[in-house]
C-alpha cells in the first residue's frame, strides 16, 4: 500500500491553543469552557478523516515566571486547564471513527488509576483511545500535587518505565475471550483467563487484578513526545506515535533506531510533526490572514511559556544579561527549547532575551502560509523526504484553523495521494495501521541491552 500521512489535531482543554494569544484573536469562539466547542472541533477533526484528536496537558497554570500566577491570569496564558479525559469524553460521544487522545502524567498519578481511566475509554468508544505519556515539567505542577519540588529529570523517566510496565501489566491481566456472559449458566466470565498483576518493584506496588476488561483494539495506543536523550530511549520502547518538534531525515532515522534497539518494529511507530498552517483558497488571502495572527502575541506570553517550559524563572535577572552555565544546567522540563535556544543562537551564555527571540515560544513559530497548493508542497516536501510520518496541526484559533484545514489543505492531498479519502477501520489502530498488541507482546521489548 503507498505511504500516506497521519494526521492529528493538537488540542487543549482551556482557553487558548497552543498559542496563548489565540483566544484575542477576531474569529475566535469565546465558549471554550463548553461541551459544544470541542464537539464541533471533533466534527470538523472527522470530517476532514484525522486519525487522531491529541489533548495537551499541564497540571499547573503557568506561574513560574517571577513565581506568581496573576500574568497568566490577568492575559490569559493558558490559565484554564480543564480534565482532558472528561473533555475528550464529550467529544467521543459525537463523533464515530476519529482516535482520542489524552496526556496524563507518571509523575503525579498512580498506574492502576490511570490504566483504569484509558481502558474506560477505550471501551466507550469502541476501541478509540490513546494515551500521551509524560513525566511533566515544572514545580508548578509538583506543588499542586503535594510535592515540594519536581522530580529530577532521568529519574522521572525511570518512575515512567516501570510505570508503564505497571499500565500494561494490568492491562494484560484479562485475555481475550475472557468474557463469556452466559445468563443460563450463570458465568459471567473466565477467572482463568483474568490474573492479578502482584507487581512489587523500585517505584509502585500493584497487585491486581485490573478491573477492566479488554477493547476491540486491545488496549489503548500509547503516545510520547521525548526530545531529551533519555526521552527518546523512552519513546523508543513504548511509544506508538511519535511527536516532533523538527522533521528532519536524522532525526527519524534515530527514533525508529532507538525502536530498532528495543526489539521493536520500527514500522509499527509514526513519527509526526508539529506544524501550523496558516491556509486559505489563496496565497494572498491566507498571508492576510497572517499578518492578523502575527499582531497577537505579547513579550508576557514568551517569557511565560519560557518559564513554564523549562522551570526556570526567566524574569530574574535583567533581560539581557548571559545566563550562566550553571543556570542553563539547572533548566528542567521541556530541555530541547534550551538547546535549540544554544544551537539557533550560536552562543554559550545567551541572554533571556535570546531565547525569547530563538525559541518560537508563544508565537506561530515556522508557521506554513499559503493556499492548498503551497501548503500541501511543504507538507509533502516533509513527508516524502522521510522527515516524518504524518503532523500534529495546531490552530492559530479555534475553530477556524481547523476548519480552513480541512477545506483547503486536505482536498489537495488527496488528490494527490498522500492522504487516506476515508477511514478503513473502526477503532484507531485500525485507522494507524497498528496491529492488535497480544497479551504480553510488550514483555519483548528490550532495555539497556537486556529483555524487559
Amino acid at each position: 500500500m503507498t505511504r500516506q500521512m497521519v494526521m492529528i489535531g493538537f488540542l487543549q482543554a482551556q482557553n487558548c491553543t497552543t498559542l496563548p494569544s489565540s483566544w484575542r484573536h477576531p474569529d475566535s469562539r469565546s465558549d471554550s469552557m463548553s461541551a459544544e466547542y470541542y464537539q464541533d472541533i471533533g466534527r470538523i477533526l472527522e470530517a476532514g478523516k484525522f486519525h487522531m484528536a491529541f489533548f495537551d496537558d499541564r497540571l499547573a497554570m503557568p506561574d513560574r515566571h517571577r513565581n506568581d500566577h496573576a500574568h497568566a491570569v490577568e492575559y490569559g496564558i493558558r490559565c484554564v486547564k480543564m480534565d482532558p479525559i472528561v473533555v475528550l469524553t464529550a467529544m467521543g460521544m459525537v463523533t464515530e471513527k476519529l482516535g482520542l487522545a489524552s496526556t496524563c502524567s507518571t509523575t503525579y498519578f498512580e498506574p492502576f488509576d490511570v490504566a483504569r481511566r484509558f481502558a474506560t475509554l477505550d471501551l466507550m468508544t469502541g476501541g478509540r483511545a490513546a494515551w500521551n505519556v509524560v513525566t511533566s515539567v515544572n514545580d508548578g505542577e509538583a506543588l499542586n500535587m503535594g510535592k515540594d519540588e519536581h522530580l529530577a529529570h532521568d529519574l522521572r523517566y525511570d518512575r515512567a518505565d516501570e510505570f508503564m510496565e505497571v499500565v500494561l501489566g494490568q492491562w494484560d491481566t484479562w485475555e481475550d475471550g475472557a468474557l463469556i456472559m452466559d445468563k443460563k449458566g450463570s458465568r459471567f466470565a473466565d477467572p482463568a483467563k483474568v490474573k492479578r498483576l502482584d507487581h512489587e518493584g523500585r517505584f509502585f506496588k500493584s497487585r491486581g487484578p485490573f478491573t477492566v476488561p479488554r477493547s476491540p483494539q486491545g488496549h489503548p495506543v500509547i503516545v510520547q513526545a521525548g526530545s531529551s536523550g533519555r526521552g527518546q530511549r523512552f519513546a523508543g520502547r513504548w511509544a506508538e506515535v511519535i511527536f516532533t518538534p523538527f522533521a528532519t531525515k536524522q532525526g527519524y532515522d534515530s527514533a525508529r533506531l532507538e525502536a530498532t534497539k528495543a526489539g521493536r518494529d520500527p514500522d509499527q511507530m509514526f513519527i509526526c510533526k508539529l506544524a501550523t498552517p496558516v491556509c486559505a483558497a489563496t496565497k494572498s488571502e491566507a498571508e492576510d490572514k497572517m499578518a492578523v495572527i502575527e499582531k497577537l502575541p505579547l513579550e508576557i506570553e514568551t517569557l511565560s511559556l519560557l518559564a513554564e517550559g523549562l522551570n526556570f524563572d526567566f524574569g530574574a535577572k535583567p533581560i539581557d544579561e548571559p545566563l550562566t552555565t550553571e543556570e542553563l544546567q539547572d533548566m528542567q522540563g521541556m530541555t530541547g527549547i534550551r538547546d535549540y535556544v544554544l544551537k539557533l543562537s550560536n552562543k554559550t551564555n545567551p541572554s533571556t532575551r535570546d531565547f525569547i527571540t530563538y525559541s518560537g515560544r508563544a508565537k506561530p513559530h515556522d508557521a506554513l502560509v499559503g493556499g492548498p497548493k503551497e501548503v500541501a508542497d511543504k507538507l509533502e516536501e516533509m513527508f516524502v523526504a522521510r522527515g516524518c510520518d504524518g503532523f500534529v496541526i495546531a490552530a492559530t484559533h479555534v475553530p477556524g484553523s481547523y476548519a480552513d484545514f480541512v477545506k483547503h489543505v486536505v482536498p489537495e492531498l488527496q488528490r494527490r495521494g498522500l492522504f487516506h479519502k476515508d477511514y478503513v477501520g473502526k477503532t484507531l489502530r485500525e485507522n494507524l495501521g497498528l496491529k492488535r498488541p497480544t497479551v504480553g507482546a510488550w514483555k519483548s521489548v528490550v532495555q539497556d541491552g537486556h529483555a524487559a
